[in-house]
C-alpha cells in the first residue's frame, strides 16, 4: 500500500493488485470480499455499494479510457460520536476499480487508527496468490 496526497489535500491509501494476484477477477468478487470482512466486525456497518463508473456514464461525464468498472464499497465504523463533527468524516468508503490486468483498491485515511489499521488489511487481503 501506498499512502499520498491526493490533489495536495486529500491522505489517500492505494493498493494497485494485478490480477494475477488475487483469486477475484472482477470488481463484483472484490465487492464480495469487502462486504465478508464488514460483516466480520461487529463495530462496522455495511451501507451499501455505489457503482460511480455507471453514475458518471449516465450523467455523461468523462471517464478514463483504461477504467472498466469502478464502485466505492461504503460503510461506518461506528465506535463513538464525541461531536457532531466528526459526521463530516463519515462514513468511510473503499473505492475499487477495474484497470483491465489489475484493481485500484483505495480509501481516504480515517481520523481513527483502528479504522485505517483494517482498511489497510482488507486491501491486502486480496493478494491471496502466492
Amino acid at each position: 500500500m501506498k499512502q499520498t496526497m491526493l490533489q495536495e489535500k486529500y491522505p489517500v491509501y492505494v493498493a494497485e493488485i494485478d490480477k494475477s494476484e488475487t483469486s477475484c477477477q472482477n470488481v463484483d468478487e472484490v465487492v464480495s470480499y469487502l462486504k465478508d470482512k464488514i460483516a466480520t466486525n461487529p463495530k462496522v456497518q455495511f451501507i451499501g455499494v455505489f457503482d460511480h463508473y455507471a453514475h458518471t456514464r449516465r450523467i455523461e461525464g468523462e471517464i478514463n479510457p483504461d477504467i472498466k468498472a469502478a464502485v466505492d464499497v461504503i460503510f461506518c465504523f461506528g465506535f463513538a460520536l464525541p461531536n457532531p463533527q466528526v459526521l463530516a468524516v463519515r462514513p468511510r468508503s473503499i473505492g475499487v476499480a477495474d484497470m483491465g490486468s489489475k484493481f485500484v483498491v483505495s480509501f481516504m485515511e480515517a481520523p481513527m487508527q483502528p479504522a485505517n489499521e483494517a482498511m489497510e488489511a482488507w486491501a491486502k487481503g486480496l493478494r491471496n496468490k502466492t
